[in-house]
């Protein structure tokens, strides 16, 4: 028998209509094997009929998403022949609009990365102008990949929330100024002319480490997404959840120091004015471990006099360290919340401001976290770091072109 992962496995129907859904059963399958499915173990684990299988295989073999990976078998009978999934049966684009870099990756049908490009995030947000930028960027993506465009399948786009998942708008982000419905699904679809999705970053944040985790991607689990914001994408039994209007996650307001600065939005302490890189940073800046900035406080900046506070701690100095440790038990305090609140197996923390506190981080919060877990008597809960790496939010923009053509989806099964 092959190696499978130990996820919830998705169950086909055998009713002739549903030949689209069955499909995407059998490639989840043969995605989650880590070597791959023979025909007879795709019966057992989908529900399938080996009519079905048979039909369904040969169909995949000939588009090219799967390929025959040779023979096994351990038991009486003949070897079997071994499918998995074709790396370059099918590539996806993936671009992550961050107000302080956007980046773009292209991968292929198993994940992995096959070409990455990046340009600053200009300081003149003008909408326009940048997806003008996005789209010669990702043009040029295509052009040194030599991925023929037919076998693309389209372009993911991850940005951060607010967004309208119905328009397909950016809605006004707090990072982003000017930003207001912006339509950067169909600006995308029509200059690139490849199919588009947009979704938060957070969320695309966790369907990355779905998909790319390992271990850390299954079951049920919350994805601490680091950056400019911070937020959290939601996995629960193999799902992600979104909310009604594609904004679940949405953390900036949790307090976590009732005694802290005060936030915009009236209440003291929120994660958005203690925790967030520029609420250290200004936390640096007000007790002396770094130089006062006179107010700079654009993102690049943010992220530049960020590192200096982090290499200040690692050097040793004391206020440094103690203010990234207060930011670790501050945090410990809204992982706890969302494990409270939804139960989860494990706690993922990640994107490109993760590694600079990772040390700390994992230090501190698995055990604070454990003093505040109500089913801390029931089951144990992991925490750790994710291991996509900074370009998480990319790779999990081109995920969900994966997602939606590999994954499926019950509510395909609906009739309107």
């Amino acid at each position: 028998m092959s190696d499978q992962k130990d996820v919830t496995a998705r169950r086909g129907t055998n009713l002739p209509a549903m030949a689209d859904f069955n499909q995407s059963v059998i490639l989840d399958a043969i995605r989650r094997s880590a070597t791959g499915l023979s025909r007879v173990e795709l019966v057992t684990s989908t529900g399938l009929s080996p009519q079905t299988i048979s039909n369904i295989t040969r169909r995949l073999l000939d588009s090219g998403f799967i390929e025959e990976a040779g023979k096994a078998g351990t038991g009486p009978g003949k070897p079997r022949t071994m499918l998995r999934l074709n790396p370059g049966g099918r590539y996806a684009l993936g671009v992550h609009v961050d107000p302080t870099v956007v980046t773009f990756v292209m991968l292929d049908l198993t994940g992995s990365v096959v070409r990455r490009s990046s340009f600053p995030t200009p300081a003149v947000m003008d909408p326009t102008l940048i997806i003008e930028r996005i789209v010669e960027a990702l043009e040029q993506l295509i052009d040194d990949s030599g991925v023929p465009r037919e076998r693309i399948g389209g372009v993911g786009i991850a940005a951060p929330g607010p967004i309208d998942n119905v328009l397909g708008t950016v809605v006004d982000p707090p990072h982003l100024i000017g930003w207001h419905r912006v339509p950067l699904r169909d600006a995308l679809q029509s200059g690139v002319g490849l199919p588009s999705i947009l979704d938060k970053d957070v969320t695309a944040s966790a369907i990355a480490e779905m998909w790319a985790g390992g271990e850390s991607g299954l079951g049920s689990f919350a994805f601490f997404y680091l950056g400019t914001g911070i937020g959290v994408g939601l996995v629960m039994h193999d799902e992600v959840v979104r909310g009604s209007s594609g904004n679940a996650g949405e953390v900036g307001h949790i307090v976590t120091d009732p005694a802290g600065p005060k936030c915009l939005c009236g209440l003291r302490g929120c994660i958005a004015v203690t925790c967030t890189p520029q609420a250290l940073v200004q936390e640096a800046e007000r007790l002396g471990v770094l130089d006062d900035a006179w107010g700079a406080n654009d993102t690049r900046t943010v992220d530049s006099r960020f590192t200096e506070l982090c290499a200040a701690a690692e050097a040793g100095n004391a206020t440094a360290i103690e203010i990234v440790e207060r930011s670790a038990v501050r945090m410990s305090k809204a992982v706890a919340i969302i494990a409270n609140l939804l139960d989860v197996d494990r706690v993922v923390l990640g994107g490109p401001f993760w590694a600079r506190l990772s040390g700390h981080y994992l230090r501190r919060i698995p055990e604070l976290l454990e003093e505040l877990r109500a089913t801390r008597s029931i089951h144990r809960i992991s925490v750790a770091g994710s291991t996509v790496g900074e370009d998480v939010g990319a790779i999990g923009a081109a995920c969900l072109v994966l997602d939606r053509a590999l994954a499926p989806n019950p509510r395909a099964l609906l009739l309107s």
